[in-house]
């Protein structure tokens, strides 16, 4: 068996592991240098070979993972989770997150709308601060 065998591109992997809901998006995270294989930033054509280490940045998540098999296809979630374990640490650190995140209460609000005249001044006043 030849390395080409061996190997599947990260775009796709992470595709089909579902981490990422299209190829187009695993590709512009891998881009984007949320996904590094063995901590190093990688392109969106490098191969992902059995045993790799990942970290994979999704939203305000942090998986570590080790590769255990390979698939190019996407199939059921079931089959999805085969093609990789989290490290305990991994899932310690998001379960940690997850609940100081329910303290706080979510994430902030997002504003209703454009900020009328006084914010616009209130906003100028607070960055020219400074």
């Amino acid at each position: 068996m030849n390395q080409q065998e061996h190997a599947v591109r990260i775009d796709k992997w992470l595709w089909a592991a579902r981490f990422f809901k299209t190829r187009a998006l695993a590709s512009a995270a891998v881009s984007g240098g949320h996904v590094q294989v063995d901590g190093s930033r990688v392109k969106p054509s490098r191969n992902v070979q059995i045993g790799n280490r990942l970290q994979i940045k999704r939203g305000e998540e942090l998986f570590e993972i080790d590769v255990l098999a390979l698939s190019e296809r996407r199939g059921p979630a079931k089959e999805a989770a085969l093609l990789y374990a989290e490290t305990d640490e991994s899932k310690a650190k998001r379960e940690a997150a997850r609940e100081q995140r329910k303290l706080i209460g979510g994430p902030m609000a997002k504003p209703e709308g454009r900020p009328d005249k006084r914010a616009r001044k209130k906003i100028r006043q607070f960055t020219l601060k400074e």
